[in-house]
């Protein structure tokens, strides 16, 4: 099996990239802009175009793989900027629909659970989406643009909705990275919200592999939440986080106040994910 990955450079791509590593059954193909660094595993082959201007060949250049992991998107982790919508919308669609003409056979998409807006408690994959902010909006439209793409052409689509992730290579700006910076640099009190929200997260890693497993054995799930399926206060992760390290530095709660553009309390079902890769 020959597969492509895009955005394979960010977060979640480079976990991608170890995970897909592991499997012996497969051929991979990295495309980014830019000449790769260190993150690239040996052996894998790597490409470099910009996905706004592809060349017209795009399909034959990344060696017409069997799947894509489409994971490419720029903008992050700013969740509010027009740009997801004003300008990324249509080049991932333009792409994505070159590549499908193309003879793409199967693709898996990254979505967030951000496509589900204010909606609280546990999230499956049957509700309405009434995204809140212009990433959940861009993705959610990306994401009925591929649907409507695949009731006309035939290949098969994963839209894997991905949760709270940490882990290493992660934003400086999230909470993981802050909350290693301080302890590494000794800090006495590690100022948060109040973290009782409930939310659901998942080790990058973790999700990474889940993502494979997704494109090389379960193809055409459509709507797929990758998550833990369990709520977790804030609170708890990162008193876990804590006592994993054991730095000497106490949580000073209620610093910063909840955020509006979230409920206080949802998670992901991962009843799908769960049945697809345990029939997998």
């Amino acid at each position: 099996m020959k597969i492509a990955i895009t955005g394979a450079s960010g977060f979640v791509g480079r976990h991608v990239l170890q995970a897909v590593a592991r499997r012996k059954d497969v051929e991979v193909l990295v495309v980014s802009r830019h000449i790769p660094g260190g993150w690239l595993p040996l052996g894998m082959q790597h490409v470099a175009f910009d996905l706004t201007a592809p060349p017209p060949d795009v399909f034959s250049k990344m060696g017409r793989p069997d799947v894509l992991i489409h994971l490419a998107w720029s903008g992050l982790p700013n969740y509010q900027l027009r740009h997801h919508y004003e300008t990324q919308l249509a080049e991932q669609y333009r792409f994505l629909r070159q590549l499908v003409i193309s003879g793409l056979p199967s693709l898996l998409c990254a979505g967030t659970c951000f496509e589900y807006g204010m909606q609280s408690g546990e999230l499956h994959e049957a509700l309405p989406t009434d995204p809140c902010n212009p990433y959940g909006f861009a993705k959610d439209a990306l994401r009925r643009e591929l649907e409507f793409l695949a009731a006309e052409v035939d290949f098969k689509l994963n839209w894997a909705r991905l949760f709270y992730m940490y882990g290493e290579g992660q934003a400086p700006s999230s909470l993981y990275s802050q909350f290693m910076a301080a302890g590494a640099a000794g800090a006495v009190e590690f100022p948060m919200s109040g973290g009782e929200q409930l939310r659901d997260f998942l080790h990058v890693a973790d999700v990474a592999q889940r993502l494979v497993d997704l494109a090389c054995d379960a193809p055409g799930a459509g709507i797929v939440n990758v998550c833990s399926g369990r709520p977790t206060s804030v609170r708890t992760l990162v008193e876990g986080w804590l006592e994993t390290h054991r730095w000497p530095m106490k949580l000073s709660l209620g610093c910063y106040p909840y955020p509006a553009y979230e409920p206080m309390a949802f998670w992901g079902s991962s009843a799908k994910l769960d049945r697809l890769l345990e029939r997998a």
